[in-house]
């Protein structure tokens, strides 16, 4: 089996479900890889984008990686039978030196996630469902395997909650409550400019919650020492479900500090690329393994092949797989979410359209959403998403 066409489109998203609202020009590359495998007449495409936050990456996947996968005489497994996501990885990463993760980390990711979406389509598998029989959950042995059954239903929490320019009170409060309206009882919010409104955006969002410790709250890595501290101390009362990404990604030490002052779960890893790193969280940050929560993005970590073996490893660390929630907050993620048997998955409801929504037939209830069972991702079962990954091959 081969890959015998790459493409790659970069495209604006908002964090906001109006786009009109600056998002200081945020985009993401969409993917899609055609193979010569052929279903009903047609090509089988995986489908695959560069997740939310990074920008896209498409000059490193047209000039650098896709043409390395094309090149390759067979991406098979041993058998010849499937498209095999993991030989791909390898292709990919030919001749790249350790570290330096820079964004190449996001481009492999990218073209990982549609990989995939392709060998999944392949198998006619919902891909949770691919992935959990390829690779084994996290954590369980093979004999293990046959009495872990897949969950029917997944945590989820809504992501949002960015600070609105104009009437930010008012407008945040019916943003969550749209999100309990769809089925969701935990949020997230984000903090980080000024204490006090932080506080102020707390209280509003909680109010349409069930309290604080359903709403987390993210500052987007801005804290210094001095106000990462100010602000643990003004949390801490709070019981908030938990405190992410406080403060620069390497910034171990004050990552530590307020983890030694604040009794509550701190969530840190979005803005960490590899096994490397995360170890170095582990060793330096301060975490505690019974509480805390681990967020790297699969996608931004060189895709699900190399975050499987980030999981594998920190769970061999001493970490439970509920401490897993990733960052991304779309389809791909639940079914990673799924196959791996981790704590939950973040959902945006309305920011980051093209993929702000989950297909039609997916329903949320009391914090939990259905599967997809269509093969692959399912990203055609949403009609937005559908459309802009059919610019691709129109």
């Amino acid at each position: 089996m081969r890959i015998i066409d790459v493409r790659e489109l970069t495209i604006p998203i908002s964090r906001y479900a109006d786009s009109t609202i600056a998002s200081g020009g945020l985009t993401t590359s969409l993917v899609a890889v055609t193979t010569d495998v052929m279903r009903s007449g047609t090509p089988v495409v995986g489908y695959g984008f560069a997740s939310v936050g990074r920008f896209g990456q498409g000059g490193l996947i047209r000039e650098r990686f896709a043409p390395r996968l094309i090149a390759a005489d067979t991406l098979s497994d041993e058998a010849g039978n499937e498209l095999d996501p993991l030989r791909a990885w390898s292709v990919m990463m030919q001749g790249e030196k350790p570290g330096g993760h820079g964004e190449r980390c996001v481009a492999v990711g990218t073209l990982d996630m549609a990989i995939w979406d392709a060998a999944a389509k392949i198998a006619d598998q919902p891909l949770y469902r691919y992935v959990s029989e390829r690779l084994s959950p996290a954590g369980l042995s093979t004999a293990l395997l046959s009495q872990y059954a897949l969950p029917p239903r997944v945590s989820v929490y809504a992501g949002g909650g960015y600070r609105y320019p104009k009437d930010d009170l008012r407008r945040l409060s019916d943003e969550i409550r749209y999100f309990t309206d769809l089925g969701f009882t935990r949020a997230k919010i984000k903090v980080g400019t000024d204490l006090d409104q932080d506080l102020a955006r707390i209280d509003t969002a909680a109010s349409r919650l069930a309290g604080p410790s359903h709403l987390a709250v993210d500052a987007m890595n801005t804290y210094d020492l001095a106000n990462a501290l100010r602000a643990a101390r003004a949390f801490a009362p709070l019981g908030l479900a938990w405190f992410e990404d406080i403060c620069d990604p390497l910034d171990f030490e004050t990552l530590s500090r307020v983890a030694s002052i604040y009794r509550h779960p701190i969530a840190a890893g979005e803005a960490l690329f590899s096994r490397a790193e995360a170890r170095l969280l582990d060793l330096h940050g301060g975490l505690r393994r019974t509480q805390d929560i681990l967020l790297f993005d699969p996608t931004h970590c060189y895709g699900l092949t190399h975050y499987y073996e980030m999981v594998i490893d920190m769970i061999g660390r001493g970490w439970p797989r509920t401490a897993f929630w990733p960052h991304g907050g779309h389809l791909f993620g639940l079914h990673v979410v799924a196959a791996l048997h981790l704590g939950g998955a973040e959902l945006n409801p309305s920011a980051f359209a093209p993929f702000q929504a989950m297909p039609h037939e997916l329903s949320i209830e009391d914090g939990m959403i259905d599967l997809p069972q269509a093969p692959g991702i399912g990203f055609e079962l949403q009609d937005d998403t559908r459309r802009a990954f059919r610019q691709l091959l129109d």
